[in-house]
């Protein structure tokens, strides 16, 4: 054992990994800590039922935000690992291709904002939080660092952001600032951490000058052709990730929206976790395509086991804790969300699986069928919905969360013939079989 370990220390490509990966971790380990914690303090300042309706708005903004990415997050990763040869042009197009998605999420969500509201408070804490997306188009920068295996850099732009926006926000709790306040501070965390991503960029390219920000029409119309089942697997995730609190709000009420808000920011404070491992080691199951199928399988099943190990790791102790968790950071006001935590919070299982098998389905190629299995996932979401949140109300929400996740992002692998291994492989994991 003592060799083996002496020979990972010695192999460049492994440390290479391991060192971005920590680099990545230890970032979100510290914004799930002060994120938390900051958090925390905003929903007990607001109460259930402001923060329901600032998690309402977060969440209807959320349907729509996907659109700002055009689905091109893990294609242009895939790119640059491919050949770095035109990361210029590559970049600049993506760029501009962002710029024009979070101008169509505005002009979409002016459309929505007009069937589903006419509370001019409520949509102008929607357009404040939407207008963040403005400013995503600089996380071409970060995808730049990912490929490049770099996540130092990604980390010092992160932290920067974490550490500005949770002084404004102690600061705006402290003055006793109105709800408002609170969705300008999202909308200046994008700016921060945009700025801090073209800092370490420029301060890392001395030659690079915004001429390089180029926009290649061939580029862009290739992006796009693999890209846009990506753009509405995305917006299918989106939905049933954030429908159920769309839907509670318009069912129960913004009270209802802030006890089942509270427990699912506890309960998604853990999905980083799935998404620093998987952009970590993409590359490298890549790579490892290149030498053997073989490998290039083995690799994922290890990469699937870890995933439910660890999802099962949070998950258990969580579940018999949850009240007592809930207690301690909410208090008695959010006394409803315990119970929803602790179903939740198994929602995780399948949300690591389907993280590391969306990386799988982007480097097969099979972004369709990406799409299908979420669609599968919203329809059933949001029938659950329709029938449970009426029945058993939070709780109801939270049920049908977990079994959409499932259906998403395994049960629908069953059914083509290309996935069909894929769901073997998940399969095995769930079984804890290695």
């Amino acid at each position: 054992m003592l060799k083996k370990l002496r020979h990972l220390k010695t192999h460049p490509g492994f440390m290479k990994y391991f060192k971005n990966t920590s680099w990545l971790f230890g970032e979100k380990i510290l914004r799930m800590i002060v994120g938390l914690f900051v958090g925390v303090w905003v929903a007990r300042y607001l109460g259930p039922e402001q923060f329901g309706l600032f998690s309402y708005a977060q969440s209807f903004v959320g349907l729509f935000v996907v659109i700002a990415t055009l689905g091109l997050d893990s294609i242009i990763i895939r790119e640059l690992v491919h050949d770095e040869r035109h990361k210029d042009a590559l970049l600049g197009t993506a760029f501009w291709l962002k710029l024009i998605g979070a101008i169509l999420v505005l002009i979409t969500l002016a459309i929505a904002v007009n069937f589903t509201s006419n509370d001019t408070y409520t949509n102008s804490l929607v357009f404040i939080i939407a207008s963040a997306t403005i400013f995503q188009c600089f996380n071409v920068i970060d995808f730049y660092y990912q490929a490049k295996v770099l996540g130092k850099y990604i980390v010092y732009s992160n932290v920067i952001s974490l550490l500005v926006s949770s002084i404004v926000k102690i600061a705006l709790i402290l003055i006793k600032a109105p709800l408002i306040a609170f969705a300008w501070a999202i909308a200046f965390d994008s700016i921060v951490l945009a700025m801090g991503y073209l800092f370490f960029y420029l301060k890392n390219h001395s030659l690079f000058t915004i001429q390089h920000l180029t926009f290649n029409k061939n580029i862009a119309f290739s992006l796009l052709k693999d890209s846009w089942p990506l753009i509405l697997s995305g917006m299918v995730i989106a939905v049933y990730m954030r429908i159920d609190q769309v839907m509670i709000k318009e069912m129960l009420g913004n009270e209802a929206v802030g006890q089942y808000a509270a427990a699912v920011r506890i309960s998604e404070a853990w999905y980083f976790v799935p998404m620093v491992i998987a952009s970590s080691v993409f590359p490298a199951i890549i790579n490892a395509k290149k030498i053997s199928e073989e490998l290039y399988y083995a690799r994922l099943q290890q990469l699937y086991n870890f995933m439910v190990w660890l999802s099962i790791a949070i998950a258990f102790p969580l579940t018999f804790l949850s009240d007592w968790i809930i207690n301690l950071l909410y208090g008695e006001q959010y006394n409803q969300a315990g119970s929803v935590l602790m179903i939740h919070i198994w929602t995780g299982v399948f949300v690591f699986l389907g993280v590391a098998s969306g990386k799988w389905y982007v480097s097969e190629n099979l972004q369709k069928l990406a799409f299908s299995r979420t669609f599968y996932g919203v329809i059933v979401n949001i029938l659950l919905n329709i029938l449970m949140i009426p029945k058993f109300g939070i709780y109801g929400a939270a049920i049908a969360t977990l079994i959409s996740q499932a259906v998403a992002s395994y049960i629908a692998d069953l059914f083509s013939k290309k996935t069909r291994n894929n769901f073997i492989m998940k399969t095995k994991s769930l079984l804890l079989v290695t």
